[in-house]
C-alpha cells in the first residue's frame, strides 16, 4: 500500500495554509472497503519499526525526536499508544510537558526541553514541546512579542544542535477541525471513565481556536527546516493517522538505516555446541 508522505510535509519557509488542509483525509482510502489492508500495512510498519528499533538501541550511536503536537481532543496519546506502545520500552520513552516549575521558570525556556533530549540508541516521544513557548506563551501573551519572535531562532538552532549530535527530529502536528475536538469534548463527558480528561478550561481554549490556527501558521513556517521537518498529519481517522505516522517513523529509521556492531570477539572461536 502506498501512500504520499510528502503532501503533509512543510517545505522550509512554505506556509502550511491549515485552514485548506482536510482534516479528514484519507487519501482515496475507505475504512470499510480498505481497513484489512490498512491494519495489515500498519501491523507490518510496526514489526519494521521494532527490529529497527532494537538496531538503534544495539548500535548506540544515533536517535529518533518525534514531536508531537495539537490542539485538546487531536489523539496525541492514542497516536503515542497505537504506534510506540507495542515497541521494546527500553529504547523508547515519552516525555510530556505540562506547565513549567518555579526551577524550570527560573532557566532559559529550552533548559527543561533539553534535558529530554533521546541519547544515543533511544527513541523519545515529546507529548507538547518547546513549541509551547511559540503556541499558547504567544496566544496568552504570557511572554514579551520581542522575546517570542527571538525563540524561533533558538528552536531552530537548538534543533539542528541535536541533529549534528546525530538525532534524527521528525515534527508531528496532528490537525483536527473545531467541530471534531467538539464531538471528543462531548464524549469525555458522556463516558464516566473519560470524565478524568475533560478540563473546564478547555472550553475557553476552544474560543481561541483561530487565534491558535495562526500561531501554530507562524511556527510551522518559521520552524520546518531541512533537519527537522514538520509535517501535519491529518488525525480525524485514527486508523489512516495510524497509518501515516507509523509509515513516517519507518521511513525515518530506514533512512537512518542503524546497525547491529561488529562483536567485540570472533564467534567462530565460539560454536555454539562447544558452550555448557
Amino acid at each position: 500500500m502506498t501512500i504520499d508522505l510528502d503532501r503533509y510535509r512543510i517545505a522550509p519557509g512554505d506556509a502550511p495554509h491549515l485552514d485548506e488542509r482536510d482534516t479528514a483525509d484519507t487519501q482515496g482510502l475507505s475504512e470499510e472497503q480498505d481497513e484489512d489492508r490498512v491494519d495489515e500495512q500498519v501491523e507490518d510498519n510496526l514489526d519494521q519499526i521494532d527490529d529497527l528499533q532494537e538496531r538503534l538501541y544495539a548500535e548506540d550511536k544515533q536517535s529518533l525526536l518525534v514531536v508531537l503536537q495539537a490542539m485538546d481532543g487531536a489523539g496525541k496519546d492514542s497516536t503515542i499508544r497505537s504506534v510506540f506502545g507495542p515497541l521494546n520500552p527500553q529504547g523508547v520513552r515519552v516525555a510530556s510537558f505540562k506547565a513549567p516549575t518555579k526551577e524550570e521558570l527560573a532557566h532559559d525556556f529550552l533548559w527543561r526541553i533539553h534535558k529530554q533530549a533521546p541519547e544515543a540508541g533511544h527513541i523519545r516521544v515529546f507529548n507538547r514541546s518547546h513549541y509551547e513557548d511559540v503556541l499558547i506563551v504567544r496566544v496568552h501573551g504570557w511572554a514579551a512579542p520581542e522575546i517570542i519572535e527571538r525563540r524561533y531562532d533558538h528552536i531552530n538552532h537548538f534543533e539542528a544542535l541535536l541533529a549534528d549530535r546525530g538525532t534524527r527530529i521528525l515534527k508531528l502536528m496532528l490537525h483536527v477541525s473545531p467541530e471534531y475536538q467538539l464531538e471528543r469534548m462531548r464524549r469525555r463527558l458522556e463516558r464516566p471513565d473519560k470524565h478524568w480528561k475533560f478540563n473546564p478550561g478547555d472550553l475557553e481554549e476552544r474560543k481561541l481556536w483561530d487565534d491558535y490556527m495562526d500561531v501554530f501558521e507562524i511556527a510551522l513556517t518559521r520552524c520546518s527546516t531541512d533537519v527537522a521537518p514538520w509535517y501535519v498529519i491529518p488525525a480525524e481517522e485514527r486508523w489512516f493517522r495510524d497509518l501515516v505516522v507509523s509509515q513516517l517513523v519507518l521511513e525515518t529509521l530506514q533512512d537512518m538505516d542503524p546497525q547491529y556492531p561488529e562483536p567485540g570477539f570472533d564467534p567462530a572461536d565460539y560454536p555454539p555446541e562447544s558452550i555448557s
